[in-house]
């Protein structure tokens, strides 16, 4: 038979396993979204560096505000 004290433990146990997997999932979307933006500034760096002068878009207002 189980007593009290297992099953809080158990609980217990099963709460920060929850807690752990939430980290580890926060630090991986973290990590993917860090990587992407530092691929995207390379990409903008190295048509810099070829001397390009259209490497990123300009939006332009289509009218004028008055």
């Amino acid at each position: 038979m189980l007593r009290q004290s297992d099953i809080e433990e158990g609980e217990a146990r099963r709460t920060a396993a929850s807690m752990g997997l939430i980290v580890i999932l926060l630090l991986a979307i973290a990590g993917v979204w860090l990587v992407r933006a530092l691929h995207q500034e390379s990409q903008i760096e190295d048509c810099l560096m070829q001397g390009r002068r259209n490497c990123m878009p300009i939006e332009i207002p289509s009218h004028r505000p008055n």
